[in-house]
């Protein structure tokens, strides 16, 4: 949504939307909220973002289309479900008459939730090593 300021919250920013498109966002939100509980709702790059030991996934709403972003391609890539919507790098987009399928969506937050876990594990040891190495 070029031209318009930031929104300060996820629901002054959902405001903006058109009933229809925000109806079927305000359903993802719900879906992602169920699929993390715990999971830390703001606004990041202009855009509705959950954060869970890292970045998580977001949405948004463009001119010709909604986005779930999991932020990994190779996460979509991995999930043969993803295929029947359109993607690029970290995105998949879908129209408010047919919605990512609450199943698919779940799969891919628990996933992404693996991947942070994965991922804070790694950088725990890695800071580990390097105090070990500074003794």
């Amino acid at each position: 949504m070029r031209g318009v300021p930031v929104a300060k919250d996820v629901e002054q920013w959902l405001a903006r939307l058109e009933p229809v498109r925000r109806a079927a966002l305000e359903k993802l939100r719900a879906q992602i909220i169920a699929a993390a509980p715990g999971a830390e709702e703001v606004i990041s790059y202009g855009q509705p973002c959950f954060k869970l030991h890292g970045h998580l996934v977001a949405y948004g709403a463009f001119k010709n289309h909604l986005s779930f972003f999991p932020m990994s391609s190779t996460l979509i890539q991995q999930t043969p479900e993803a295929a029947a919507f359109a993607t690029s790098s970290g995105t998949m987009q879908f129209q408010a008459e047919k919605p990512i399928p609450a199943a698919l969506v779940k799969k891919l937050v628990k996933a992404r939730i693996a991947q942070n876990l994965e991922m804070a594990d790694m950088r725990a040891t890695a800071k580990r090593s390097k105090a070990r190495a500074k003794k």
